[in-house]
Parts: C-alpha cells; structure tokens; sequence
C-alpha cells in the first residue's frame, strides 16, 4: 500500500497543470468556436487555465533563502536494527540468532562497519562510511511516529502530513513551501520524481512530478498547438513566452551526455537515476527548493538475508545512490540537505520465515554540508524486554517531528513551525544541524 495518490493517466505533470490535455484539446487545429465551447464546458475554467501561470520562473532577484531539500521515502518500513547495528548489545544477537550482521571485524568486509564502538552499519552501507567519516552524515535512531499503527498506509499518511493520528488535506512540505516568507513561482520549485505527487507535497503550491528531464513534456502538445490556444487571446502572450521557456530550459539539460563531478558513478538503479535527474534540475538552476524521491521494497516479511539478499541488495541502492549524488554536488553539497524517512520499524526479533515483521522504532539518515555528522542520535532505548514497545517492537524516543521542525528552521529558513507541524510546538533541538 501506498500513501501517496495512485498513479495519474498523465504522469509527467501532475493532473491540475493538464487539464487541457485531459478534455481533449490538444488536435492539430484548434478553432475560435471549440475554444468558446471548452471554455463553457469547464465553467469559465480555460479563460484562464491556472496552469498556465503555474508554468513562470521565479521573480528576478528573487531567490529561495534555504538549502534544496531532498526527501527519500523509504517505503515499506526499513528494518532500522539490521541497517545501523547496535553491535554491543549482546541481545541484539539473542533476538536474531540467523538475521544478525556479524559483529565488525577489520579486514572482513561481510562484517559490520563500527563507526562509535557501539553502532556499526550494515556492509552494503559501505559507501556511505566515507561521509559518516567526513562529518557529513548523522543518523538517528529509534526514531518514528508517535502513532501505534502498523499500516503501511495510515503511517505513510500521518508521517507525510506531519500530524500522528490526524488525516489532514496537505502535507508538511506543502505547508512549508505555502508559509515560506519567499515568492519563487519556477514551475520547478517543488518536484516529485516518479511520476506520482508524494503526499508530502499536498498542498496550495504547484507541483512537477516527472519520470525524467529526457520524457518531460505536455504528453502530446506541441509549441505550435499551444500557440494556437494563446493565440486565441492577447492576454495570453506573456504566459505563452513563459510557458515555453520553461519547457525549453528543462529540455535543454544535456542529459545524453551529462558528466558527473567529483567522479561520482551512478549505478542504474532507480533510486540512482532518480538522484541523478535531481542533481541535473538543482545545477540547471531554475529554482528548485524540494525534491522527493520514492523507493520500495523495505517490506521484509521473509527472505530478508542477511548481508546478502534482498536487504543487503536495497542497502546497496541506497547507499551507492547517496554517495554518487552528494560527490556529484560538489560546492553545491554546502546548500544541500538529503533525509530518508520509512513509516516505521521492523520488529525486534526475526520471524520464522527469515524476515521481521512491522515494527515501531525506525531509523533516519541526514547528509549534507550543515549536517553535524560523524555521530548516532536520539534516546538508545536498548533491547531489554521490559523496553520494547508493544509486541516486541523498538521503541520510538525520537519524534520524527523533532528532526522535520530542525530542518525546516535551521536550514530551510522557515520559522513558521507550528503551521508546518500543527499541534507540536514543543518541538526537541538535537543538534543535528548547523544554522544558516
């Protein structure tokens, strides 16, 4: 189950910016008439399509004052225990006698990577030891929602809206792009990758959603059939103009034969080229604040191996993506801030079919070049019986609210907390993050 809004007939571009494809006007002649007739069918609606105006760059000199903001939605519920191992709890062993991580070992690479004498990552994490090294990295852990709920669904939703237990119309990026003291009106200031608007991203600000820089188009409708319909009305010129020039600055990001710095490689994986599309749009610079990136498959119920398999097989994704995007980044790393988040844990002890089952406590990685990294955060609960949640789970110490509010105040320069975050004012500064 996902979350976020099923898959769009036209997912390119979300379905409130097409809605003159989806009537069906875009045929190779378009008469004064047929427009008359749209526009009263839609109730007054193509006078003036909203997505018109959508489609403009930013004001002159106007610019977003905080740091682009990438979310991975790690969807399906990382097992956060067998990702960052607490390696010195000897009941951490107890709980999964065939699913723990051997103990790190120098010089044994399908061993655990020690990174504080307690913590270790998983080997497939390996990539990302260099940043954890470099202080670019944090982690945190027993970290999630206050919420009891193990459906994927509902705690997609709560984690996404920023509101444990309450359903709410948008979601905290949303609120945050709509409270921001800035004006940016770029077409791509807030883009969802995948095709599909995370639900994250609800809300009164427009959204992009693309598969790729290479397929974005209007799914059929050529300059010259758009031009038909501004033709229809002088009051449309300056929006054509527009329109057009944001179509054709994506397109010209040279994707065939982009080049990425600092010898970065991405794999081709889907997260990696999702990445990849994220870092071409951010040195396009054409006002793109808020990225999120979508990536399954962390529901590991059964055969979840151990430092090979499935899990050791998502890690890897993962961690080749981060690196290659943070190294390609170069400068641009020090205005950059990528988080994952999964909508929970597994639980505690493994199951009978080799996986783990839904859990509470989770984990969240941060990096970027105001991250204080180098270091685990949050409350350790330990794995002792009478300290796991409920039926065996990891507890939660951390609210997920707590990291979100520090991002959004120290590095997207948004003060407005209790609007983005309703009900949780009393918000706890861990220091994961540097001002600025």
């Amino acid at each position: 189950p996902q979350s976020h809004e099923e898959h769009e007939e036209y997912p390119c571009v979300h379905k409130e910016n097409l809605m003159v494809k989806k009537v069906g006007i875009m045929t190779n002649q378009l008469s004064r008439r047929d427009f008359l007739k749209l526009s009263t069918a839609l109730g007054g609606f193509a006078l003036t399509p909203s997505w018109m105006s959508r489609l403009s760059f930013a004001p002159q000199g106007v610019e977003p004052s905080g740091d682009l903001l990438v979310v991975v939605f790690l969807r399906g519920a990382i097992d956060g225990l067998n990702a960052v191992i607490p390696h010195a709890e000897s009941r951490y062993y107890d709980l999964r006698p065939e699913l723990a991580i051997p103990e790190p070992k120098s010089g044994d690479d399908k061993s655990a990577i020690d990174l504080d004498g307690f913590f270790s990552l998983h080997p497939s994490l390996r990539p990302l030891k260099n940043w954890w090294d470099d202080k670019s990295l944090a982690i945190v852990h027993a970290v999630g929602s206050p919420d009891p709920s193990h459906s994927h669904f509902d705690a997609q939703d709560y984690m996404e809206s920023g509101s444990p237990g309450q359903k709410l119309d948008s979601g905290w990026i949303g609120r945050h792009l709509q409270t921001a003291s800035w004006q940016n009106e770029s077409p791509f200031r807030a883009v969802g990758m995948g095709g599909v608007r995370q639900s994250s991203l609800r809300g009164t600000v427009p959204v992009t959603t693309l598969n790729s820089i290479a397929e974005f188009n209007l799914h059929g409708a050529t300059q010259a059939q758009l031009a038909q319909l501004y033709a229809l009305g002088s009051n449309y010129d300056s929006l054509a103009n527009e329109t057009f020039a944001a179509i054709n600055t994506l397109s010209q990001v040279d994707t065939a034969n982009f080049t990425p710095e600092g010898g970065a490689e991405y794999p081709e994986t889907d997260v990696s080229m999702a990445l990849q599309q994220v870092a071409q749009i951010a040195k396009a610079e054409i006002g793109m604040e808020v990225a999120c990136i979508d990536v399954g498959g962390w529901d590991t119920h059964n055969q979840q191996g151990v430092v090979d398999g499935t899990f050791g097989t998502l890690l890897t994704d993962l961690a080749t993506a981060m690196d290659a995007f943070y190294r390609d980044l170069g400068d641009r790393a020090k205005r950059v801030t990528l988080l994952t988040m999964s909508e929970f844990g597994r639980r505690a002890y493994e199951n009978g079919s080799g996986g783990t089952d839904h859990g509470h406590g989770s984990l969240m990685f941060l990096l970027g070049g105001n991250v204080n990294g180098g270091k685990v955060y949050g409350d350790w609960p330990t794995l002792a019986e009478d300290k796991l949640y409920g039926p065996g789970d990891l507890a939660v110490t951390t609210d997920f609210r707590d990291i979100l509010s520090e991002v959004l105040i120290k590095r997207l320069n948004n003060p407005h907390q209790e609007d983005v975050f309703p009900d949780y004012a009393g918000w706890q500064d861990l220091g994961i993050l540097r001002e600025g």
